[in-house]
């Protein structure tokens, strides 16, 4: 019976369970599945021939006990070693945590008996990705800050329309989710088939490229990125060193930069940037408006937390530098708790670098998804559906036509009054009673001495009364 895709990813997920007895987090089974999954997907998609003779899924699955073991050990290090480009990278450092070979058995006989062919149908890349999923959702695996929600990434890629030809780029790119639903965005928007030859070879080598910090999470991007047939442009390096320098030309950059400061207080190695800071959020956005060009259209979109909006000194700087030379035209208030970090609040910077570096932006539009919302996580969960009033308002034709509470303009000279704080734009909470209900200071003080006067008077009584 063939397997639907989510079904294939609950057998592959609950195979966990399997390592539990080797003390196996949930991380670094997903990195173990990734070494042993790649090896069955290269059988599954004619990739084999680039694998070495000797180190391909056949080798694997017909070894038992402890030569199976001795085998699978022999293979990471061969294929982090002795092999070169997407290989090399998805088994660069590679190890097993796995000690007990009936365990590494048990895992390659469930994967070799799986139907792959639903998968195939569906797309090997959306197998992986609801494996990613899987593990961000999964609290004690800590991969959550790894994960930006699905729903944000589609919406915020449709708005952003990349097209075919234009330069894309994630300089925090985690597993490579924003580039990736850019790619499905762009196959669903074009006739990929009739793409010139130079078209084509853009979408290969050219169309995508990101940067990852973190060694295991770079491995299963690139695993992402193989599974959806991109190229894998993906470095494996921090972009506030001197490397984020390279990031260069680019049209279109779709982030969620890590949040936090840099461990010590540090600041970034890299030399470009005017303000650099202690806090990432401030020196990934000030990357990130340096890396677009400046002919004309080049965009960003960019989930930021509350910090970025408000905060002084460098803040201050960095926020007058971004409205100076982009026109900073959406900044979206997102709901709390849609990250699996509890509590954060975070925005969506959209802007467009401008053609020359001064007063590019007018006024800023702000949309306000975050009061009087539903509490999302498990029982409601967050879906594209609560997007549909912000994308009406985002693509209309003319904003002052659109009657929304939650929509409202603010022009750069209330901005600058404000010492160019950006914590703006959220409509009245509800369920904080309005002051005006209240009554004045005076007369609510005036009552509080009353009542306490007539409480004083009974307390008196009764000590006499005990007396």
């Amino acid at each position: 019976m063939a397997l639907t895709t989510q079904e294939i990813v609950n057998k592959l997920w609950n195979l966990c369970n399997v390592l539990r007895d080797d003390g196996i987090t949930y991380h670094q089974y997903l990195n173990e599945l990734t070494f042993i999954l790649f090896l069955k997907m290269a059988e599954e998609t004619d990739y084999n021939d680039k694998l070495p003779e000797g180190y391909r899924w056949e080798d694997l699955k017909h070894k038992e006990g402890i030569e199976l073991s001795t085998f699978y050990r022999e293979l990471l290090l061969h294929l982090g070693t002795k092999t070169t480009g997407k290989i090399q990278k998805i088994y660069n450092n590679a190890q097993t945590s796995i000690q007990e070979p009936a365990n590494l058995r048990k895992i390659i006989k469930h994967i070799d008996e799986l139907d792959w062919f639903e998968a195939k149908d569906e797309g090997l890349g959306e197998m992986y990705e609801g494996l990613l999923e899987k593990n961000a959702s999964e609290k004690k695996s800590g991969a959550g800050q790894y994960f930006t929600p699905r729903p944000l990434i589609n919406v915020m890629v449709r708005l952003m329309d990349p097209k075919v030809g234009e330069r894309l780029n994630d300089p925090a790119c985690g597993t490579y989710g924003f580039m990736i639903a850019a790619h499905h965005y762009i196959l669903k928007h074009n006739d990929i088939y009739n793409l010139s030859e130079a078209q084509n070879n853009h979408l290969q080598t050219e169309q995508y490229s990101g940067c990852e910090l973190v060694g295991d999470t770079h491995r299963l991007a690139m695993m992402n990125s193989f599974l959806h047939g991109m190229g894998g442009n993906i470095a494996l390096g921090d972009s506030l060193s001197s490397y984020g320098e390279s990031i260069k030309n680019k049209d279109l950059v779709l982030a969620n930069p890590p949040f936090g400061t840099k461990k010590g207080g540090d600041r970034p190695t890299r030399t470009d940037l005017v303000y650099p800071t202690s806090n990432k959020q401030l020196n990934f956005l000030q990357g990130i408006y340096r890396s677009l060009h400046t002919r004309g259209g080049a965009r960003a979109a960019v989930v930021l937390p509350d910090n970025v909006l408000f905060e002084d000194g460098d803040g201050q700087n960095v926020r007058k530098d971004l409205m100076e030379k982009c026109n900073l035209h959406t900044i979206l208030r997102l709901p709390t708790g849609i990250f699996y970090a509890a509590g954060v609040k975070t925005n969506v910077l959209f802007f467009e670098r401008g053609t020359t570096d001064k007063a590019n932006t007018k006024e800023v539009w702000f949309y306000d998804m975050r009061t009087n919302m539903p509490n999302f996580g498990k029982r409601t969960p967050f879906t594209e559906s609560y997007f549909a009033d912000f994308e009406k308002a985002y693509t209309a034709k003319d904003r002052n036509k659109i009657k929304d509470e939650r929509f409202s303009c603010i022009t750069r000279a209330t901005i600058a009054k404000k010492n160019d704080s950006l914590d703006l734009g959220l409509i009245a909470d509800d369920s904080i009673t309005k002051a005006e209900d209240i009554g004045e200071p005076i007369d609510i003080a005036k009552e509080a001495l009353t009542e306490l006067i007539s409480i004083t008077k009974a307390l008196n009584a009764i000590i006499k009364a005990l007396h």
